[in-house]
């Protein structure tokens, strides 16, 4: 049996809040999981990407959801070679870095052994979710200096190998991998011969990082969707803050557009997510709730 799951990117991002949408009396991390979980069966956990996810945290959001829930996790920033601060670091990993460490840094300036330790713990942490059933997949966003070619698409298939007992999605973010036909159908082609499930997307059009709204499962387990918004004033405008960036709240008729391409991936994938990005006030929720009624 197919199915879909419709839920946000986060429970917990201030402006959501601050908005009214949570009742008064989910005024704790666990009410206000505990509401959200009454209301969508699938959330994306966004804090993993800025800092190394705890197992105590895992065990209790296992805790907190009902059967069924699902948990989409963020790949921590490091794993999908975006930068990271010092101070995001666990002490076991900063205890590794040389004394020269900036306070900002790549994977390339970080010694092998405190790479790998950030890629152990961020698996240890999540194995609770796992065992219980809850979590869906690790999601890795690439950034835009992540272009097609021989070492990307080896750097893909070596984060699923470190991660052996989580499914992994690839969200890309260079218009590159999707340049003509051909760029994309050889993009699709290597997911699907691996059968990684490719992050299909909304977001806005016209920027080096921006990929077309291609819709493909390319796995026949999982097929993912997000919807990042179409706020193209901010998209990659420099000393916006994020939160801005996401600020989007779709008309019906925009989510319309996406209803037979997410039934189509129903169709072509066991389960199929997607997801709203667009954590802006209750912007994300709404949308979230109507596109699950008009599915």
């Amino acid at each position: 049996m197919t199915s879909v799951r419709v839920g946000t990117s986060s429970w917990t991002d201030p402006t959501l809040l601050a908005s009214g949408w949570y009742p008064d009396d989910a005024k704790t991390p666990e009410a206000r999981l505990r509401f959200y979980a009454e209301r969508f069966d699938l959330v994306e956990v966004d804090s993993t990407y800025y800092a190394l996810p705890s197992r105590r945290n895992a065990e209790l959001w296992v805790e907190r959801t009902p059967k069924g829930f699902v948990f989409d996790v963020k790949a921590f920033s490091l794993m999908t070679t975006h930068p990271v601060t010092v101070r995001s670091l666990p002490k076991a990993v900063k205890e590794l870095l040389p004394e020269d460490a900036g306070d900002r840094l790549y994977p390339k300036d970080l010694p092998p052994e405190a790479v790998d330790l950030c890629w152990d713990m961020f698996r240890e942490a999540l194995m609770p979710l796992h065992s219980a059933g809850k979590l869906g997949a690790i999601m890795f966003q690439f950034p835009r200096w992540f272009p097609p070619g021989k070492t990307s698409k080896e750097y893909i298939l070596s984060c699923r190998e470190r991660l052996p007992d989580y499914r992994i999605a690839v969200e890309l973010r260079q218009s590159a991998w999707f340049k003509d036909q051909d760029a994309t159908r050889r993009t699709l082609n290597f997911l699907s011969s691996e059968a990684i499930p490719y992050v299909c997307v909304d977001m806005p059009q016209g920027f080096g990082s921006s990929v077309p709204p291609v819709t493909e499962a390319t796995s026949d387990r999982l097929a993912v969707v997000r919807f990042h918004g179409r706020r193209t004033e901010t998209w990659e405008k420099k000393g916006v803050p994020v939160v801005e960036r996401f600020r989007y709240d779709y008309a019906k008729e925009e989510l319309e557009e996406w209803v037979p391409k997410v039934r189509q991936l129903r169709e072509d994938a066991t389960e199929t997510h997607a997801l709203f990005n667009n954590c802006y006030r209750d912007y994300g929720v709404n949308n979230a709730a109507t596109f699950a009624g008009m599915l």
